[in-house]
This record gives C-alpha cells, structure tokens and sequence, in this order.
C-alpha cells in the first residue's frame, strides 16, 4: 500500500509479480523459524495441514473420502461387560440432504451406564498406575492413528454434521492437537513426583493421581474435537471414562472410540454410551460412583447436571462446563471497515454459526456504521450456501428441524420491527438451510438468550458511551468470547482487561482457537473453567497428594550431615 503512493517508484515495479520475484530467490529456510510440523516443538508435533488450493490433493481426498463412505456406518454402546441389549437401531441422515440415510444408530439405555460405569470404576485404578508417560504413549499413538484416517474423519463430519470441508479437516487437526497436547501435559505433570521446598530433616513431595471416572458429554457442534479432547484429557489425568456423545452424531464419536481402543486404551477404561441426553445423560449424572463430568453445551443443560450431581450420596462431584455465549465484537471508528466485514462474517456465518464462539452481537460506532452495513450487505451477497461436500460451498446446514424452526421464528420476529436488515441468497433444497442474517438492534435488551446459528445482530453505540456499553456487555452475564477492532491500542486493551470474558481477540475473527496457543473457556453463563486445551485443564480432573516423611527417623539428619561433610 505504501508503493502505491510513491510517485517515485517506476509503474512496472510496483505491478511486479510478488510470486515471481519469490522463485528467483535461493530457497532456504530461516533457521530460527520453524517449520509448519515443528511449530510447537520440542513439546509436541503440530497436526498435518492440507492445501484445498492444490487440485491433485482436493482430488484424492474427495476419493479417499468416497470410499469412507460407501457403506452405511453405524454406532452402538461400546461397553466391556460383555453383550449389551441395546435399543433398536435408529437411522441417522445427513442434514444437507434430509433423504440421504447414512447410517444408524442403537442406543444405550440406564442398565448399560450403570454397568458401564462399574466397569470402569474396576479399572481406574490400573489405569491410573501406568503413570504419565505411558498415558502420554497411548494417546501419542492415537494421534497418528487420527491423521492416518482424516478421510474417513472428514467424511463423517460433512455428512452427519454437515461441516464444510475446510471445516472438517479442522476438526481432526484440533482432535489431534488435543491428544499430543494432553499427552504432552501428562508426561509433565503425571510422571514424576514433585519436591517441595521445607525444612532440613524432612522430605515433602507432591503428587497428581486421577480422581476416579469421569463422564463425558460432548455436543453435535464439534462431534469429533471436543469429544476427543474431554476423553483425551481425562484419560491423561489417570482417569476412566463413560463417555456419551451427542445424539445428532454418534457416527463420528464411534469412529473415535475405535480408534482410541486401537491405539491401546484398554477396553474397561473408556466407555462408550450413545443414547438420548434424558436416559443415558441423567444415568451418568445420577450415579455416586462418578468422580465428575465434563460437560460441553447449553447452559440450562449445565444447570441441569450440577443440580444431579449435587443430589447424589458421596463425594462432591466435579462439573467442568463449557456452555455458550452472548458473544459481542465492538468496533470502533478507527477500526478498518474492510478487514471488520470479512472476520465479521466469519466469526458469524463459518460453520453456519453454530460454534460456540461465534458472533452473535456485533457492536459498531455509530459514525462507521453506514459504511460497515454497506460492505457487510455486500459481502453476504457472495456467500454460497449448499452441499458442505462441495468445496466451492461457505455455509452448510443447520443441525435439525428443531433448530431451523426455531432460527426461522427468531428472523422473522426481530427483522419484522428492525431498521436495517440483510440477508444472504439462499437457492438450494433439500436439506435444513438456513439464510445468514444480519439485523440492527435498537439496544442490548432485546437479546435475551443466545441464538444459536448464523444471526449477526448490529447494535450502534456513540463514542462517549462506550462505557456503559462495556457495562451493560458484563451484566449480559455471558464470558466466552470477545472480539475487538480498533487501531488504538490502548482502547483495545482497555476494553479488553474490563471485560470478563474467557477469550479476546483483537482485530483478527473470533473464532477457531487452537489448542496450546488459545486455551479456550469462558466464566459467568458460559461455563465453570478451566481452559480447554490449556495448561491447567487436567489439574482439574486429579486429586493432589502431599507425602511428608521425616527423614531424621532413621537415626539423624543425614542431609544436614551430608552438608558438614562438604
């Protein structure tokens, strides 16, 4: 942008080809700059990329895929105490062609958690001994077994979830940043026991032990990501797991359970429980013999569970929850329009907004406002919605009739009072498609709940109010995700230290967090902490030992005398 000004630079060297002028230089890399598999080494190895620019490779993976799919898949309690009356099978379709069977499923019932749990409450203990680093070996392990398949991953997320290609390949690539990053974090903090400091004559050390089994719950959203992250970090932590998936997509979770299985977690220690969130879910949740749940999803479910596990006998049950979100991104006036409109409808409309950091209120000073509806407008106008099987597609389906009636009664209702609204171009059937919205909302009263799909509500805000925006953002009582665009740093940072909330990004979207580098959770309404993919996550799931010996019992202090003989 600076060339461009300068009227001494020659016409033909501003318009060089940057590509050109790259080749013809000698191709070395940086040895301070590490490559794409190193990038978080020596900790772990980074998960496998893919380039959807290359044709060649698109192609390959389209075939691999294919053939993933060529028969039905199917997916049932996979449980170690022998055969198992599961419940009749159910068929499974695939969202963006409501006519396209593509599997079943048979569901678990309260007899099989109970056992289930039993048998996992049998094997902890084992389990737990094997100590970090073997835990750290097996989901290694797993990892590789995860990339190995990405075909039959991705297919399986496109076709039950209705994910976009790019979007799918970043399910498996967090799934398996999870595994090495858990791994990573068991050999440290679960090999070796820790000395603590104290007086001569003693010996204090400090241990992490698993708590017990673990039930974990995952959601349809990231029904490969998230459900390998809970069991992932539960196992690493010394612990079993039960572990139910949601009931939109088991296909996907049950191809995890093998795999995990098969990369050498014994069959007792993992269980797996699909089945409707009322049995299956209020079994888990019931049972005194569970150490905890790990929870993702909405918050009146959360509720629900820390009531169940509080009515319980026994210990005091864990519940780490990670819920939604009434996530806002402010804009100032110095934020630059083009780049707020793209990371606007990305944080807002990928994945067809049905992530839990995704946008739904967007905050913009009133003297840009124009400019950024116009481009927003615009912008929406070249979003295809369609077939998540095909590349050239941006936004997929909704997961199911409930939640595209309930989008469709929400559009309707707020567009019909709403000065400015604007809505993508939607012209494929078949499947359960709902048109990206954005609307202007006269103040932040009028969003009561989260609304979870692609609806961007605008709110303009005058400068010198910004305060009490910040203000009235805190008292929505939701923490997950904030997304800031301005040139002014110190506003930025402002805004972002009183704001309580679990994740802030600062002129980039507001989506995607990767694991190790933007550990993500939030507080308040959208959830209880810890951070996912961070370094205190497993710390949750143990119990910590204190062992305390004197050392002087033995006939005297020998460390002080080992002092004097120096």
């Amino acid at each position: 942008m600076n060339r461009i000004v300068d009227a001494s630079l020659p016409a033909e060297e501003v318009v060089a080809d940057p590509i050109a002028d790259v080749d013809s230089l000698e191709r070395v890399a940086h040895p301070r700059i590490p490559l794409p598999p190193d990038l978080f080494a020596p900790e772990r190895t980074n998960s496998a990329g893919f380039n959807f620019a290359d044709g060649q490779a698109v192609d390959a993976l389209m075939r691999d895929a294919g053939r993933a799919s060529q028969q039905p898949w199917s997916a049932a309690p996979i449980v170690s105490v022998g055969k198992v009356a599961a419940g009749a099978a159910q068929p499974l379709f695939n969202p963006a062609r409501i006519d396209d069977q593509i599997g079943s499923v048979a569901n678990a019932n309260a007899a099989i958690v109970e056992a289930a749990i039993g048998a996992a409450a049998n094997a902890q203990e084992d389990w737990d001994a094997m100590g970090g680093e073997k835990r750290a070996q097996v989901l290694e392990r797993a990892a590789v077994l995860f990339e190995e398949h990405t075909p039959a991953f991705i297919a399986r997320c496109v076709r039950e979830a209705g994910k976009t290609l790019p979007d799918a390949l970043g399910e498996v690539r967090e799934a398996v940043d999870f595994l090495r990053y858990y791994a990573a974090r068991a050999r440290r903090d679960f090999s070796h026991e820790v000395a603590l400091p104290g007086p001569t004559g003693e010996r204090n050390l400090l241990r992490l032990r698993g708590k017990g089994v673990f039930g974990c719950i995952s959601p349809w959203n990231f029904p490969l990501a998230i459900y390998t992250g809970q069991v992932a970090a539960a196992l690493a932590a010394g612990n079993a797991v039960v572990a139910k998936p949601a009931e939109q997509t088991p296909l996907t979770a049950a191809y995890a359970t093998g795999l995990l299985l098969q990369a050498g977690v014994p069959p007792e220690v993992l269980q797996f429980v699909p089945g409707e969130g009322a049995e299956v879910g209020g079994a888990l949740t019931r049972d005194p013999r569970l150490a905890g749940i790990v929870f993702t999803g909405s918050t009146d479910t959360a509720r629900l569970i820390e009531r169940s596990l509080a009515q319980r006998p026994g210990a005091v049950g864990t519940l780490i929850a990670e819920t939604g979100g009434l996530n806002v991104m402010l804009a100032d006036s110095s934020a630059l329009a083009e780049q707020l409109v793209l990371d606007v409808v990305n944080s807002g409309f990928n994945s067809a907004g049905q992530r839990c950091s995704a946008l739904r209120i967007l905050l913009v000073q009133e003297e840009i406002a124009p400019r950024v509806q116009t481009l927003l407008a615009g912008c929406m106008d070249e979003i295809r919605i369609g077939d998540p099987a095909a590349l050239s597609t941006d936004v997929g389906p909704v997961i199911d009739d409930e939640a595209l009636k309930m989008l469709e009664a929400h559009a309707a209702g707020i567009t019909a009072r709403a000065r400015w609204h604007h809505r993508a171009p939607c012209r494929v059937t078949g499947g359960r498609f709902f048109a990206p919205l954005a609307v202007e909302i006269d103040s932040l009263d009028a969003m009561k709940k989260e609304v979870f799909g692609p609806i961007v509500h605008v709110l303009k805000y005058r400068a010198r109010d910004l305060d009490a925006v910040v203000r009235a953002v805190n008292a929505l009582g939701y923490g997950l995700t904030l997304g800031i665009h301005t040139r002014i740093d110190g506003l930025a940072q402002r805004v972002a230290r009183e704001l309580r909330i679990g994740n802030v990004y600062i002129n980039r979207n507001m989506i995607g967090a990767v694991v190790g580098v933007q550990p993500f959770g939030g507080n308040g309404l959208s959830g209880t902490g810890p951070k996912a993919g961070g370094p205190h996550y497993l710390h949750r799931m143990a119990n910590e030992q204190t062992i305390t010996t004197n050392t002087s019992a033995i006939g005297g202090n020998a460390g002080l005398l080992s002092l004097a003989a120096r």
